[in-house]
């Protein structure tokens, strides 16, 4: 079994890389969509947001208003808070998933779509928490494959996928250059990681990368790691 992390930051492409992986056989998970379900109103990490945020991020419906929580958050100086009270059920959540998958194919190569890998151990630290799982989350996969772009493509790439019409894509554009600012960069990640996927836009370029990364993957052992690019 393997447990691979696949990690990029926001624009980089890592959805169309996992969608490639999982075509070519891997058991893959998305961390935002674990995270959105921990979200939903009835669940704890909902109505920890609420008691942290206060009422006025609950929409009409009784779902949280993603976008006032995010502007909190990004423009409110108040995104360790909300990372202090996700992180941990969506690491849960991630383990719990990892080990059904394993219980059901011990051969399998299970792939965690996450954006915040790296994100998550230094934030954890930064809290104090030098002891816990968030801490040394890197360490918990095998492998660690980081999905790199320049950023002035992802940026476009996230205008379009918010705002695919045009219309509101400078205000799109500035919301993904501050959510970059959060990130770790690329070259660090790439530093730290077993395997580079660079995703300039030629998806024929890609995907011989992703089917590379595949044969490779299916291939590994625990050894040590030894970082690589896929072109």
């Amino acid at each position: 079994m393997l447990r691979v992390g696949l990690t990029g930051g926001l624009g980089s492409g890592k959805s169309t890389v996992a969608a490639l992986l999982s075509a070519l056989g891997a058991e893959v998970a998305v961390a935002d969509e674990l995270g959105r379900a921990l979200m939903e109103p009835g669940q704890p990490v909902f109505s920890q947001i609420v008691r942290v945020f206060g009422p006025e991020i609950v929409c009409a419906d009784g779902r949280l208003n993603r976008a006032r929580l995010a502007e909190l958050a990004f423009n409110g100086g108040r995104l360790q808070e909300l990372n202090a009270i996700v992180h941990p059920a969506v690491i849960a959540t991630q383990q719990l998933w990892m080990d059904q998958v394993f219980a059901r194919n011990p051969a399998a190569v299970a792939v965690l779509e996450s954006a915040l890998i790296f994100e998550v151990e230094r934030d954890a630290r930064a809290r104090g928490e030098q002891a816990s799982v968030l801490a040394g989350w890197q360490r918990q996969f095998d492998r660690i494959v980081v999905v790199t772009a320049p950023d002035e493509l992802k940026i476009a790439r996230y205008a379009a996928r918010v705002c695919p019409e045009s219309t509101g894509r400078e205000a799109a554009a500035a919301d993904a250059r501050q959510r970059l600012a959060c990130q770790i960069p690329d070259a660090v990640k790439a530093a730290r990681a077993d395997y580079v996927i660079e995703n300039s836009g030629n998806g024929i370029a890609l995907r011989s990368q992703v089917e590379k990364l595949w044969s490779r993957l299916r291939a590994d052992s625990n050894n040590s790691p030894q970082t690589e690019s896929l072109e």
